[in-house]
């Protein structure tokens, strides 16, 4: 009777197994298309944006030609940074655009916006 009780059991897990044993293949997959090895992070710098007073909050933050979001946001919450060069623009109509050419590597970065309004 306990070859009974096991071969029902086999019956009722298989199917378990068989999805475990493709989800983890799934996550194999992905893990190789992306190039990323498991438990290896990729290296990132922390970039913080402080706003002068008379600049917008709603400024956009594109970085690399990415929008990223709105000045006050940014400035709140930071972002992180892949090592490397990065261009970071902030815009609002009616003032002049806010360039910076920053190099990513080990240190924290600051940058202190401050958007000049465009004479009438």
């Amino acid at each position: 009777m306990n070859e009974s009780r096991l071969g029902r059991a086999l019956t009722v897990l298989t199917p378990y197994f068989a999805m475990l044993a493709a989800l983890a293949l799934a996550v194999l997959i992905a893990l190789s298309l992306t190039n990323c090895e498991p438990g290896v992070g990729r290296a990132a710098v922390s970039l913080k944006l402080g706003r002068a007073p008379k600049t917008p909050a709603d400024a956009a933050v594109t970085i690399d030609d990415e929008y990223i979001g709105p000045l006050a946001y940014i400035a709140a919450r930071g972002v992180r940074l892949p090592v490397g060069k990065h261009h970071i623009t902030v815009e609002k109509a009616g003032y002049f655009p806010w360039d910076q050419l920053v190099e990513a590597d080990r240190d924290a970065i600051f940058l202190k916006v401050e958007l000049e309004p465009i004479p009438d």
